[in-house]
This record gives structure tokens, C-alpha cells and sequence, in this order.
């Protein structure tokens, strides 16, 4: 695999080319996958269990490597890739303060300018008068917005998520949907969303990147126009549901 850093002036982020995944047993997950990324941009991918979603978002990450292929990541000097995973991954012996801090101890940050920054990043989430608080007090929504502040806290130009809010009630996925959306646009970072859920990737995404069964590659790249900002309103819109009847089309066409 060649990883080469992009032009400071490209518009691209993410650009991964003709990248595959083949695993030691042989299994062939990924690939070739051809994706971009904009600067700025929120993309969804969507797909069946076991598409190679997750390998991706990983490989963009750099939790895994490719087998071949070409991965183009662009992010300011200093500023990391933040990953949101599934399952919270909270630390039940820390406060939430203290799990916030933990990418910022890794980085050796000093405690004078992490306190200030976990605060901050508790801020933008909504928890800020819980940083004392520990997981087994907090709800499941709660638990997955301080693995939100967790990504956030390093600044990171590029957001990836990992079916953050699959295992939620949908009232509390929706409020997150919102909140996340919120910080999108306030924030500006790139996202790539990763989930099963045709109703969210259109709810929340520019473009629906709709993916092939294993090997994963692309099917169909869906934009999403919309009025902006989105809000509740924009579920029961005839543009919303227009937007869900085509993704899921090229869903199916996807996995046929």
C-alpha cells in the first residue's frame, strides 16, 4: 500500500484509489475502492453487515492497512483523524473528565491546557456539568456523546464514525442526529458516517456512498440536496422521502 500526503490547496481530504483489503485466511473484504472525500464534507456509507464499511473507515484511520491501493489523507500539520467507535469504549474507573483527557495524556499535553481543552470539548457536546460524573451514571446517548467529546478534544480535521448511535433508541438517535449535525456545521470538520440505516445517511450526509456486498466496493454515490439547516421538519418533507426511496433503490441494486 502507498500512503502519500495530498497538496496543502487540494480540495480532497480523503482520496483513497484502487484500494483492496485481503485478509491472512484469504478473504477477500474490500476493493477495489475508488472514494473522495471534500474538505468540509459530511459522506455517509452504507451498506450490508460485512460490505467492508468499517475496513475502510479503519484504513482511512490508519488502524488497518491496506493490501494495495493508494491512500491520500490531508489534515493540517499537528491535527489528528478523531474516531468515533460502536460501543462507547469508556473507561468505568475514570470520571468522564478523565476519558476525555485520554488521547491528550497519550500526547503528552500538558494538564493546565487539556483542562481547558476537555472542557471545551465536553462543551460542544452538552455534557459540561457532568465531567464529574462516571460511566455507570450516565445514559447510553450520554455515553456515546463523551466518546464524541473524546474525537473532538485533539481538534481533528477529519471525523470518522463507526455506526456510533446503531444500538440507541431512535428518539435518542434522532436528538444525536441533530446535535451532530449542530456541530458539523459549526465546526466544519469532515465527516464520514458509517451505518445501515437509509433513513440517517439521507437525514444527515451530502453524498450516500452506497457499497456492494464483499468485496466492498462502490455502488452508487447518492447526493443529498436539501434545504439547510436540516431539522425535524426535513424528515417528513417529500424531499426526504424522495432522497430514502432512491438510496434504497441503489441499495438493492447494490446488493442484487
Amino acid at each position: 500500500m502507498a500512503v502519500s500526503a495530498m497538496p496543502a490547496m487540494s480540495d480532497a481530504a480523503i482520496a483513497l484509489r484502487g484500494v483492496t483489503k485481503v485478509y491472512d485466511n484469504g478473504t477477500v473484504a474490500l476493493g477495489p475502492l475508488d472514494l473522495t472525500v471534500r474538505h468540509g464534507e459530511f459522506v455517509s456509507l452504507l451498506g450490508a453487515s460485512g460490505c467492508g464499511k468499517s475496513t475502510a473507515l479503519r484504513i482511512i484511520a490508519g488502524l488497518t492497512q491496506a493490501s494495495s491501493g493508494v491512500v491520500d489523507v490531508a489534515t493540517r500539520s499537528g491535527h489528528t483523524i478523531g474516531f468515533v467507535f460502536q460501543e462507547p469504549t469508556l473507561m468505568p474507573w475514570c470520571n468522564v473528565r478523565d476519558n476525555v483527557r485520554l488521547p491528550l495524556k497519550l500526547a503528552h499535553v500538558a494538564n493546565r491546557e487539556s483542562d481547558a481543552r476537555v472542557m471545551e470539548a465536553l462543551a460542544q457536546v452538552g455534557l459540561a456539568d457532568f465531567a464529574s460524573s462516571y460511566p455507570r451514571e450516565l445514559s447510553g446517548g450520554m455515553k456515546m456523546r463523551v466518546s464524541l467529546a473524546r474525537a473532538l478534544v485533539t481538534d481533528p480535521d477529519i471525523l470518522l464514525m463507526d455506526e456510533p448511535f446503531a444500538a440507541l433508541d431512535e428518539i435518542t438517535r434522532f436528538k444525536l442526529n441533530n446535535d451532530l449535525l449542530e456541530l458539523w456545521r459549526r465546526l466544519r470538520k469532515t465527516v464520514v458516517f458509517v451505518t445501515h440505516s437509509v433513513f440517517e445517511s439521507v437525514y444527515l450526509s451530502q453524498r450516500v456512498v452506497v457499497m456492494t456486498p464483499r468485496p466492498g466496493r462502490i455502488s452508487a454515490d447518492c447526493r443529498i440536496d436539501s434545504t439547510e439547516p436540516r431539522s425535524d421538519a426535513f424528515r417528513t418533507s417529500v424531499a426526504y422521502a424522495e432522497h430514502c426511496r432512491d438510496v434504497s433503490q441503489a441499495l438493492m441494486q447494490a446488493s442484487a
